[in-house]
């Protein structure tokens, strides 16, 4: 199997390319080169100014005179540490392991293979970047790093994300809240099927508290137009339980409410000044990144 015509690896055969690491590589080859130049520049190694230490800050930029004065942990931040601190938080609620006929990975999957190659990115030019997971009640948190060797930890947690169970968007963003330091940026990767109104404005809550923050909206094909024919069995994947249902009888008043409630999302992530991004399973992983990283240039 080859890549796509674009020069796209196409979704369907990463599953055999090896592990996490050989398919983020893979897929930033992609994505460098589709890019004309860097949305981001590094700089010079110049002192900018302190911060409060948290957890996965370098001991060695520890101020041990300001400790001293102030019986506080701060450290001194330079040009080239300061281009980017990312977080990327990632759904792995059970809506999440949906894949239809049409598709060749599960909504999970996909963006764990997402998430991965923009960790790769950012981690190649030096920015420091973290993680968190959440779902079946379970949740998966790394600090920010810049570490060569965090990378395998992150590659790590994207390949076995937790899957099952109700989201919990909420309780994750307020974990990033209290974790992740002003001007980070905060990358969150969900289906969204089920956010609620406070939900919406804790990613608002983020951006007035000085973070850069986007919504990565994955869907499924089948999500969009209830293609299936005949009586079905439609199976609750966060414990609602089963329907028996004819899909004709739901289809256009189905579509008209997923329509509008993706309009809800995108309406609300554009007026707190939210980096809005939905995209389909079936489409190549490097045209996504292209897409987020040619809007921030």
């Amino acid at each position: 199997m080859a890549d796509s015509e674009d020069g796209y690896l196409d979704p369907g055969i990463l599953e055999e390319l090896g592990n996490m690491q050989v398919r983020a590589r893979r897929l930033v080859d992609g994505v460098l080169a589709g890019l004309h130049r860097s949305p981001h520049h590094g700089g010079s190694v110049e002192f900018a100014e302190y911060t409060e230490y948290t957890p996965g800050d370098e001991l060695r930029h520890v101020d041990w005179k300001v400790y001293a004065k102030t019986d506080k942990y701060y450290v001194k931040q330079y040009e080239d540490e300061t281009n980017l601190r990312a977080y990327l938080v990632v759904d792995g609620s059970g809506s999440m392991d949906f894949q239809s006929e049409d598709a060749e990975l599960t909504k999970l999957r996909y963006v764990s293979f997402l998430a991965s190659t923009l960790a790769y990115l950012f981690l190649r030019q030096g920015d420091a970047v973290g993680g968190l997971s959440f779902g079946g009640g379970e949740r998966n948190y790394l600090p920010a790093s810049s570490k060569k060797t965090h990378l395998e930890d992150l590659f790590f947690m994207l390949d076995r994300l937790p899957t099952g169970g109700t989201t919990d968007l909420g309780d994750a963003l307020r974990t990033i809240a209290e974790r992740a330091p002003s001007r980070s940026m905060v990358l969150v990767f969900s289906d969204f099927l089920d956010v609620t109104e406070p939900e919406l404005n804790l990613l608002r809550v983020l951006t007035e508290q000085s973070r850069d923050v986007a919504a990565f909206h994955v869907v499924d094909p089948a999500e969009l137009t209830l293609p299936y024919e005949g009586l079905r069995i439609f199976e609750g994947l966060e414990g609602e339980g089963d329907l028996l249902a004819d899909p004709d009888d739901l289809r256009a008043n189905y579509i008209e409410r997923i329509r509008e409630h993706m309009e809800l999302v995108e309406t609300r992530c554009r007026e707190g000044q939210i980096g809005y991004h939905r995209f389909a399973t079936t489409q190549p992983i490097e045209e996504v990144c292209l897409g987020f990283l040619r809007g921030r240039q």
